[in-house]
């Protein structure tokens, strides 16, 4: 692992440890992301994070992440409903939002490198 950029934010709910996170419902908040289409911000650190405590979330570099599902290096990652990674495959016509690239295969409840590149892919 080889964090960047980590920025400190209030958890507008509790928010998972090496789980995807949003922007929150206020400027400096930080949610867990809820699925493919959230504005994602980053990930969260090993750290679990109660609503309005402090969360660091980590911005870019390559980090930690819990994945959803079966992901294969290579593929883009976005968030499923727990903010959890797994591969974007849009619908045809249909954006979402990505949160990086996955460095390495995994399956559901892996802990695996991802490298944080925020963008948004079409189906």
């Amino acid at each position: 692992m080889n964090p960047g950029l980590t920025k400190n934010y209030v958890a507008d709910g509790a928010v998972t440890k090496r789980r995807i996170v949003m922007h929150g419902a206020a400027d400096g908040e930080a949610a867990l992301a809820d699925g493919s289409t959230a504005k994602l911000l980053g990930v969260s650190t090993d750290v679990d994070s109660a609503d309005a405590a402090r969360v660091d979330v980590q911005l870019d570099g390559q980090v930690e992440i819990e994945l959803g599902g079966t992901v294969a290096r290579g593929d883009w990652l976005t968030s499923d409903a727990m903010g959890r990674a797994v591969t974007a495959a849009p619908g045809a016509g249909v954006n979402a939002e990505v949160i990086g690239k996955a460095d390495v295969s995994g399956v559901v409840s892996d802990i695996a490198d991802v490298n944080i590149s925020l963008g948004q892919i079409q189906g």
